[in-house]
């Protein structure tokens, strides 16, 4: 069995799940989201816990059951204390600026770019070089910080673009003469 899967998911104070044939819905103060289980992994609420076992022997099933086991722990997170990412602007001119559900992104480009953030994400900028993603799915706020990324990639010469507030941009060294 995955060694993931072993582990039971503790439901914190405040967060009820649901579990009805394969789908299970969890809800905290933050919202409520909701998975469709696979049928080769059996959940079981134990008290405040939940336990995921393989339904068989074969290795796709342990498998399934440590992802299950990761994805529904990541809805209770995302439920009871939500998700964040944070993005940093590197460059001369580069600005963000959040208005209702549009990012404005000056990239310097030869236009702005205004990104429409989808239902479920809050986006702010305390600074115009900073922008906030918060979410209750994990999944929606990563794939969000991706997609704003991915209008200007940070470039290993000058290190300009958009990066993550954790990440290491490794410099190269430029063309001797």
């Amino acid at each position: 069995m995955s060694r993931v899967a072993k582990n039971p998911v503790v439901l914190p104070r405040g967060v009820e799940v649901a579990i009805e044939g394969q789908a299970v819905t969890v809800k905290g103060k933050n919202g409520q989201l909701g998975l469709q289980v696979h049928k080769l992994v059996s959940v079981a609420q134990e008290d405040d816990e939940l336990r995921f076992a393989p339904k068989g022997t074969s290795k796709s099933a342990d498998a399934l059951a440590g992802t299950t086991r990761a994805l529904v722990s990541n809805m209770v997170r995302g439920v009871s204390n939500g998700f964040e990412r944070r993005l940093q602007l590197m460059g001369v001119g580069y600005r963000a600026q959040a208005q209702g559900s549009t990012l404005s992104l000056t990239l310097g480009l030869s236009h702005p770019v205004n990104f429409p953030v989808p239902a479920g994400i809050s986006v702010e900028t305390p600074t115009q070089t900073e922008v906030v993603i918060k979410g209750i799915d994990k999944q929606l706020v990563g794939q969000v910080a991706a997609n704003i990324r991915r209008y200007r990639p940070p470039e290993p010469y000058k290190g300009k673009g958009i990066r993550y507030s954790d990440e290491i941009v490794v410099r190269k060294e430029a063309k001797k003469k």
